[in-house]
This record gives C-alpha cells, sequence and structure tokens, in this order.
C-alpha cells in the first residue's frame, strides 16, 4: 500500500506550499485586530491554524503515501460517514448552530465542521461509482437519474444547514467529474437548467439571498446595510492600489471589514500586498490547477483521472467563487479561500486532498517533473 520509490509532481508541492505560507503570513497580518477584541491574543488565529497545518501536514504525508487505488475500497463507507456527520449537525447537544447556521460538530473545545469532509469523500465516491458504470454513464436511467439523486440528497442536507457557497462548490464540481467521466451534453444542459430553477426558488425563500443578489447588481445599495461588507472588501482592494499599502498596514482589518481572515481575506491582501499580490496568488493557484488537469490527462486508469480532475476542480471553483465574491464578480458568498482562509477542518481535508493528488502524479503516463 505505501509507495515511496517513484517521483511525485514536485512543481505542485511547491505551488501548493507557497500558498500555505503565503495564508499564514495572511492570517497573521490581518487577524491581529480580531483576535485582540475577541479573545485577548493578537496571534490566536495564527496559533489555531497552526495547529489545523501541523495535522494536515501528517495527513498529506500519509496520503501521497498509500497508493491513491486504496481509496477505491473504502470511498463508499468513507462518503456515508460523511452523510451521518451532515445529519448530526442538526441534532441539538451534537451539532452547534452560529450566526443561525447549523454548519459544525461541537465536541468539547474542537469544533469540527462536516461539509469539508464531504467534498473530499463525494469526490472518492463520484470517481469509483462512476468508472464502475463505464458507457452506462451515457444512459438517462443508468448514468444521469443515479447521479442526479445523489446529487440531490446531498445538496438538501447543505441547504439546509444552509451552506449555499458550499453547495455551489460541490454542485460544480460533481458536474465537473460527471462531464469528464463520458456523459452526455443533452445531459449537462437539462442539470444547467435544472440548477437555475433550483437557485431561483432558493433566492426567493429566503430573503437574505434575494438581498445579496441586489446588491451584486447594485453595488451602491445600502452601503451600511445589506451592502456594508462588499462595500468595505472593495474599499479595501481598491485602497490598495498596485504595490499595495504595505504588509501589516491594512485599516480594513482593525473591525472594519467582517470576517478579514476568513471569507474577506483577499481584500486585506488586496489592500497589503495591492494588486501586485492578489495576481502572485492568482497565479499560484493557476498552477496547481494546471498542474492538476495535467496530472489527470496523464492518469494511469479512470478512478485517479476522475479523482485528480474533482480535486482540482474543487480548488478551482472555491477560489473562484470566494474571489469573485469579494472583487464583485459574483454574489457574495460566505465561504473560504482555499489554503489562505483561516478554518481547521478546511485546510485538513484540503491538505489530505493535495496528499491523494500528489500520489497519483506518481504513477503518471510520460512522467515529466
Amino acid at each position: 500500500m505505501l509507495e515511496n520509490k517513484k517521483k511525485l509532481d514536485r512543481v505542485l508541492l511547491y505551488a501548493f506550499f507557497a500558498l500555505l505560507v503565503f495564508g499564514l503570513i495572511m492570517i497573521a497580518s490581518a487577524g491581529i485586530s480580531y483576535s485582540r477584541t475577541r479573545f485577548g491574543d493578537a496571534y490566536f488565529f495564527l496559533k489555531r491554524q497552526l495547529i489545523g497545518v501541523s495535522i494536515g501536514l501528517v495527513l498529506m504525508y500519509v496520503m501521497q503515501q498509500i497508493k491513491y487505488d486504496f481509496w477505491k475500497k473504502i470511498s463508499v463507507p468513507m462518503f456515508g460517514a460523511s452523510i451521518i456527520l451532515l445529519i448530526l449537525v442538526f441534532i441539538p447537544g451534537i451539532g452547534s448552530r452560529i450566526y443561525g447556521a447549523s454548519r459544525w460538530i461541537q465536541l468539547g473545545p474542537v469544533s469540527f465542521q462536516p461539509a469539508e469532509m464531504l467534498k473530499l469523500s463525494l469526490i472518492l465516491y463520484l470517481a469509483t461509482w462512476l468508472e464502475s458504470r463505464k458507457e452506462k454513464i451515457k444512459d438517462f436511467s443508468e448514468g444521469f437519474v443515479p447521479f442526479m439523486i445523489i446529487l440531490i440528497f446531498v445538496s438538501f442536507l447543505l441547504i439546509k444547514q444552509p451552506d449555499v457557497g458550499t453547495l455551489g462548490v460541490v454542485v460544480l464540481t460533481s458536474i465537473a467529474i460527471f462531464f469528464i467521466s463520458g456523459s452526455k451534453l443533452s445531459h449537462l444542459f437539462s442539470m444547467a437548467s435544472l440548477g437555475m430553477g433550483a437557485l431561483f426558488v432558493l433566492i426567493k425563500i429566503e430573503s437574505y439571498r434575494m438581498d445579496r443578489l441586489m446588491v451584486f447588481l447594485h453595488p451602491e445599495l445600502d452601503p451600511r446595510g445589506i451592502g456594508y461588507q462588499i462595500s468595505q472588501a472593495l474599499l479595501a482592494i481598491g485602497s490598495g492600489g498596485f504595490f499595495g499599502v504595505g504588509l501589516g498596514e491594512s485599516m480594513q482589518k482593525f473591525n472594519y471589514l467582517p470576517e478579514p481572515v476568513g471569507d474577506s481575506i483577499f481584500a486585506i491582501i488586496g489592500e497589503e500586498l495591492g494588486m501586485l499580490g492578489c495576481l502572485v496568488l492568482v497565479a499560484l493557484f493557476a498552477i496547481v490547477v494546471m498542474r492538476g488537469i495535467l496530472i489527470a490527462k496523464r492518469a494511469p486508469d479512470v478512478f485517479s483521472k476522475l479523482t485528480a480532475i474533482g480535486i482540482v476542480s474543487w480548488i478551482f471553483f472555491q477560489s473562484f467563487i470566494n474571489i469573485g465574491a469579494i472583487t464583485g464578480l459574483v454574489p457574495l458568498t460566505g465561504i473560504p479561500l482555499p489554503f489562505i482562509s483561516y478554518g481547521g477542518t478546511s485546510i485538513i481535508f484540503l491538505m489530505a486532498s493535495v496528499g491523494i493528488l500528489l500520489n497519483i502524479s506518481k504513477y503518471t503516463k510520460n512522467q515529466t517533473n
């Protein structure tokens, strides 16, 4: 099961570590005021993130040593465990409701977000299931319908939390895997139509989602109310110019911009490091995504190909949605920036996924590292 001889993708590894260091530096800078105000410790968020990174490094090392096909064998129980954990967030005494959302399981001082585990387990489950379907994936009743049942069931649990940002990442990642597996274009168009209809319903049934859509369409709307976060984010990015005001010199992080170490950290990067810093960060994400696609293209079998595509799609869509929301390109959603934003559960499962991707890279055809 363990493999040490073959070389992994070093370009991917170096780009990943650059993102990791970038994120720790920005959490240290962006979280000073927020940490001091909430916990009386200027580096509370950095210390907690370092714990998550340490756990993630161990998991990443172990997973890049384990041959990728091991995850095929446990994909079903792993996905089942994720579903059970997603249900447990609604159980009083186990789940924790914060800011009106039931997204966490609280075990003493430790909190855990099952949706992050779901992202990885769903990728592995879909890769296993779609590989077993082979040509049947093109069939409506044996490919499209079962896939939609899985996706609708998972979506229902995420909507109940509610966590529409994660829902968007999960749906887009799943569709990317389904597309690469060889599905019909007509089925993809059907999914797109159903998705647009479902999105319209979700916006109509919750007023805050309509508010976010209105702010997206009209950023100047209510800058002190529903448009406050995006207004402050754009102000931060705009004030940074090309070179930024300097690392540690942000003004918006001093209790002006909500969630400066979380969803809004890209705005602090824009303010302190300017457009140049933002471009460097985007370039690092682009390297990770391109290397991931190359690994998928050269993957030795269907399972590893779909798993690699799933992991790289997860990173791409979550990065795009976060950066797009903070820059006003898409409606605002509460979703962290991969490897950069504060969040123990998120960083642990992202690093574990990178470990699996690195292991797949050891077995790629025509390997060039």
